[in-house]
């Protein structure tokens, strides 16, 4: 009850395995450890944890203020209950190439199956945002070289996000991801792209895994699971969609306890007491508790 089944070994091999299947894999984007269990429980097979939602937990803007102490720290509470992989967003691997190295290993002690880095300068925003700034491909290449061989574990998964098509243009953005791969990345991000025919443009320059970031109110169109997966894309990143869902619905909740004194008109769109015991296995606790406080050694022990 207390920990998942599996080992982080065990979930990154797993990683690796679904992806070399052929087959979309859906990543939903968890809030915190409890909204990962519920990701697990409707039969997704892995999850991701968005720098920008935990940087907006904190009420913070998604501008590189995390340390990657607080982010492994929140990543470890979300492994500890799910079986899931979990890919992680590690933004610019939180200083030079030796912090991208020392992050790698913080995450992998986090529980993690897998990391991807951005080629944006220390001072980072939403890669959906105007006004990006980024490293040179080789200071990116030297933070991607790093991170590869500061891994422990081969199978934790090394993902390198390119912000280059906002800022220098589409080609630029798929050489600078060819040299991300040669340096040991083992998939690439490609940020904000324009169309599908910029996603065709990056499946045909690169026989790495690559992932489809469909986040809300961006500058890439949301494509479907099965155009992405016409596409030849590998992962769906759905990185923010249930933290705005849960933010909508709390706003709307605020202003109608406002407006109305009561929450009974909330009632039918709340989770219920028992539905939420299910998930936490309420009853599996008071089990084992009872077991415990029950337990007497043996006669001569």
């Amino acid at each position: 009850m207390l920990h998942t089944r599996t080992t982080p070994a065990q979930r990154r091999r797993a990683l690796r395995e679904r992806l070399a299947g052929g087959r979309l894999l859906t990543m939903p984007g968890a809030v915190n450890p409890y909204s990962a269990k519920l990701i697990e429980e409707h039969g997704y097979e892995a999850a991701y944890l968005s720098g920008a939602v935990l940087a907006a937990e904190l009420c913070l803007p998604d501008i590189g203020l995390t340390t990657s102490t607080e982010v492994a720290a929140r990543a470890q509470q979300v492994t500890r209950v799910t079986d899931l992989p979990v890919l992680i967003d590690a933004d610019t691997g939180f200083g030079a190439p030796v912090d991208a190295a020392r992050t790698v290993q913080l995450f992998e002690d986090a529980g993690l199956a897998g990391l991807h880095l951005e080629d944006q300068t220390a001072v980072k925003r939403c890669g959906h945002l105007d006004g990006k700034t980024l490293v040179t491909r080789e200071e990116m290449a030297q933070r991607v070289r790093a991170a590869a061989e500061a891994r422990r574990d081969p199978d934790f998964f090394l993902m390198a996000r390119t912000d280059a098509r906002a800022v220098e243009g589409l080609d630029a953005a798929i050489d600078r991801a060819k040299a991300y791969v040669d340096a040991g990345a083992d998939a690439v991000f490609p940020e904000a792209l324009a169309d599908e025919g910029e996603f065709e443009a990056f499946r045909a320059a690169l026989d790495v895994p690559l992932l489809a970031n469909m986040t809300e109110f961006g500058k890439t169109p949301l494509l479907g699971a099965r155009t992405l997966q016409n596409l030849g894309y590998d992962i769906a990143l759905y990185p923010v969609t249930f933290f705005r869902l849960m933010n909508g619905a709390l706003e709307d909740g605020l202003r109608t306890l406002a407006a109305e004194g009561t929450q009974e008109s909330l009632l039918p769109r709340m989770q219920t007491r028992s539905r939420l015991y299910e998930v936490l296995r309420y009853a599996d606790y008071t089990t084992f508790d009872s077991a415990v406080h029950d337990f007497t050694l043996p006669p001569g022990a």
